[in-house]
């Protein structure tokens, strides 16, 4: 399964290297950490998918009758779920199902960001036989999940977010082109030539000015240094800036992660990484203010 939480802000760890392997085996090393607010998800409802024409397609979905009011500044929702008839429905159709997923809302209102609306996603359930997955996702439908449920301290996680947007920039800036020399005739921040005579048109490869950031990127095997639901361990003196306090859960991972504060991130299984494996032993968590910074 996968998880999401909002991006607070980075620090610094002191911590005593584990990685085999490492030149610094055993020796403190400082380097930056991140610290995402991972409030738990709410379970909404439950999605059923068959394996058609080397796709999937959808068979049914049941939707649980316990459903917050900010989940209807989302989408229109009827004013009460019968789970009852969507079983029954789903029934005739049940031995078909390939793929079992939840859909799941965030909640913030429960952090500082000053946001109602809740984030909608789907999330695969995974392992064990399509009946087992049924059985897990009828437990769970309608309740909350934790993040300490779905990954652990010292494993590794997948980070999917949007980076900060910059808006139009020069291809100096957007590709990291060399500048013309002072005396070029019309420009300095351009290119030289967009292209020969032939081919008649401009190739892909040639740099241009253009809309720079504000694309989603994957950042694989990000390892989990730390969870915990006190967030007041790792909030800084004056609160993160641009965010403030962590009030609800938190997940720190090693390194940075893409997107300014307060943007959703998604964290998954590492599609080539290890999801199990032995934290480090965290020497200092840096708590000094961040509004100078």
């Amino acid at each position: 399964m996968g998880f999401a939480g909002f991006k607070a802000g980075t620090t610094h760890v002191t911590v005593v290297d584990n990685r085999q392997g490492s030149l610094n085996y055993g020796k403190e090393v400082t380097f930056p950490a991140t610290v995402v607010e991972t409030p738990p998800l709410k379970v909404t409802a439950l999605r059923f998918y068959e394996t058609l024409n080397g796709g999937l397609q959808t068979v049914g979905e049941v939707w649980s009758n316990d459903q917050t009011k900010d989940l209807q500044r989302r989408i229109k929702m009827p004013e009460k779920f019968d789970d009852v008839k969507a079983w029954e429905k789903i029934g005739p159709s049940i031995n078909k199902v390939s793929e079992v997923r939840v859909v799941v809302s965030s909640q913030p209102r429960n952090t500082t960001i000053g946001r109602k609306i809740p984030d909608l996603f789907e999330v695969k359930i995974d392992g064990g036989t399509v009946q087992e997955r049924l059985e897990f996702g009828k437990k769970i439908l309608g309740k909350e999940i934790k993040v300490s449920e779905v990954f652990k301290e010292g494993g590794d996680v997948d980070v999917i977010s949007i980076t900060k947007g910059k808006g139009i920039q020069g291809p100096v800036k957007r590709w990291g082109i060399k500048k013309l020399k002072h005396k070029s005739r019309k420009t300095v921040r351009g290119v030289g030539s967009i292209g020969p005579w032939h081919p008649h048109y401009v190739m892909y490869s040639v740099p241009r000015a253009g809309q720079m950031g504000f694309a989603q990127r994957t950042e694989h095997n990000k390892q989990i240094l730390k969870m915990g639901n006190n967030g007041a361990d790792v909030t800084p003196k004056g609160g993160f800036l641009r965010y403030g306090p962590v009030k609800t859960e938190y997940t720190v991972l090693r390194g940075t992660i893409p997107g300014p504060a307060r943007r959703l991130v998604a964290l998954r299984y590492p599609a080539r990484g290890n999801p199990t494996g032995e934290p480090p032993k965290l020497e200092q968590f840096n708590l000094a203010s961040k509004q100078g910074a």
